[in-house]
């Protein structure tokens, strides 16, 4: 069975969504986001960098989220929820997963890591992230028009991006992009979202 290591608002919400919706078995195991817990020893044999998740299958150790997701997918998913590889419709599942994590998932981490790290924060800091971040949800805004995902269907890069709108929801929470903001509130009632955002509960945000 794979095992989740998992800390509640963190990437590993992706795997348990993920899961949830093909119907594959996993095992989580909630761990400390403590700083002395993750730069543990033990921590860091399963995530070199000290950050959450950690997944494993049998002898197969990972640590990005997005890997794990296409791992899944590939090993365990049976077709579902990913277009063909080689279509262009591939193409743009895979365009929309990686802009998950490479562009929408960094202005909203900084403005996290920054809190964390200034107190007070540094207010023209915060706001040049936001400003970034707004312009992804526009991308995704404009993509859901009319639709209600981001490739018609549900896939997986609507978990990827969804954990963003996630954050963003907390972070940015009054934005004026109405398209994306229904398309938020429909993957908030997928099974899947219901299981992996259960246990948030108004803690903290995590990276």
């Amino acid at each position: 069975m794979l095992k989740l290591f998992h800390v509640p608002g963190t990437r590993s919400t992706r795997i348990i969504w993920l899961c949830e919706e093909l119907g594959v078995p996993l095992d989580i195991e909630t761990v400390s986001f403590s700083p002395e817990f993750r730069m543990s020893r033990e921590w860091l044999t399963k995530n070199p960098v000290g950050k959450v998740p950690a997944l494993e299958d049998g002898e197969l150790s990972m640590f990005e989220s997005g890997a794990m997701v296409q791992y899944i997918l590939d090993r365990y998913g049976k077709g579902l929820l990913q277009p063909v590889a080689g279509t262009p419709e591939h193409a743009l599942y895979m365009q929309w997963s990686w802009f998950g994590e490479a562009t929408f998932a960094r202005p909203l981490g900084e403005i996290v890591n920054h809190r964390r790290n200034f107190d007070p924060e540094i207010p023209a800091v915060v706001e040049e992230m936001k400003c970034r971040a707004l312009l992804c949800v526009k991308a995704v805004n404009d993509a859901v028009e009319g639709r209600e995902f981001l490739l018609g269907e549900f896939t997986a890069a609507d978990i990827m991006v969804g954990y963003c709108l996630m954050l963003c929801d907390r972070l940015i929470p009054n934005h004026s992009y109405e398209a994306a903001s229904q398309y938020w509130a429909r993957l908030c009632q997928m099974k899947g979202a219901v299981k992996a955002f259960g246990d948030l509960d108004g803690g903290p945000l995590t990276q």
